[in-house]
């Protein structure tokens, strides 16, 4: 598994409510339709309007190749337009888990 981290800011004219209503209601929609993609999550950082980034995303996908396979899809490509309109990704870094890691199960 790779897990891919991406910091997002976004545009000026861009509304938190709006942007977090997106991801709830059709980023999050589309994943079951990117087989790569094993988790996902967006979460907001405390950081004011003018910082270099209000939110980063959790990507963890099989492998990178796969989620590359993925974003050629007519799915993600609709994601990356509307994402577009809204914000930017202003760095992106990834890597391997040292495996198995920890999961607390309640």
């Amino acid at each position: 598994m790779q897990l891919i981290v991406h910091l997002i800011r976004l545009h000026p004219d861009t509304d938190p409510a709006a942007f977090e209503s997106w991801v709830r209601d059709v980023d999050y929609a589309t994943c079951p339709a990117l087989p790569s993609v094993r988790a996902f999550s967006v979460q907001r950082a405390p950081n004011p309007p003018d910082a270099p980034w209000h939110y980063f995303e959790i990507i963890m996908v099989t492998s990178r190749e796969d989620f590359e396979q993925d974003m050629s899809t007519p799915d993600f490509k609709s994601l990356v337009t509307a994402f577009d309109t809204m914000a930017e990704v202003v760095d992106e870094f990834a890597g391997t888990r040292v495996e198995p890691g920890y999961v607390a199960h309640s």
